[in-house]
């Protein structure tokens, strides 16, 4: 074989290899549509204004309210709300829904509580941030501390993976809030 025809067989070969260049990082843009808040018109003992994007289902048992879900088609998420009535009961009540929160310990990398208090509407609760990948992102509870106790708490339809479901739970979250504080005693 001559030089110049070995030469060019061996560019040839090499020429073809793809040269990898790093990627930059990117972060996901998620843009949810700014929230618009409706009354609900339901028959239970409280009221409260819900997201326009949450779809609202009720659950009774025995023509009771048992439950109320907030659906987040879009987001892929559910707030799961239950109704209790209070009868010399509330401490039972309260220490349930902080075991709730305490079962997400093993997993969770932060549990954060936000106390919530409003005389004039008769509210009192708490708020439970849990950070991690944890099952629920989010839990509350509120009463009037002598007949309304309803707890509620955040699912994702989803394997948690807390970085990528980060925008969606704080979206939720400010809806959590707003429920509370939008929440009315009959």
């Amino acid at each position: 074989m001559k030089p110049c025809a070995f030469i060019l067989c061996v560019f040839i070969c090499f020429s073809c290899e793809e040269i990898h260049v790093p990627k930059p990082k990117a972060f996901l843009s998620l843009d949810y549509p700014k929230a618009t808040y409706l009354k609900s018109e339901l028959e239970v003992p409280f009221e409260f204004e819900k997201n326009k994007l949450a779809q609202l289902n009720v659950s009774k048992k025995n023509n009771m309210l048992e439950g109320i879900i907030l659906r987040y088609p879009t987001l892929k998420a559910s707030v799961f709300i239950n109704y209790k009535k209070v009868d010399n009961n509330l401490e039972k009540y309260i220490s349930d829904a902080r075991e709730m929160t305490k079962k997400h310990l093993q997993v969770a990398d932060e549990i954060s509580e936000r106390m919530y208090e409003n005389k004039q509407q008769n509210l009192y609760g708490m708020f439970y941030d849990l950070k991690g990948n944890v099952a629920s992102q989010s839990q509350f509870y509120v009463t009037d501390n002598t007949r309304h106790f309803i707890s509620g708490a955040l699912y994702f339809e989803t394997k948690p993976n807390y970085d990528s479901i980060l925008p969606a739970i704080n979206y939720i979250q400010k809806d959590l809030m707003h429920f509370i504080e939008s929440l009315r005693w009959k």
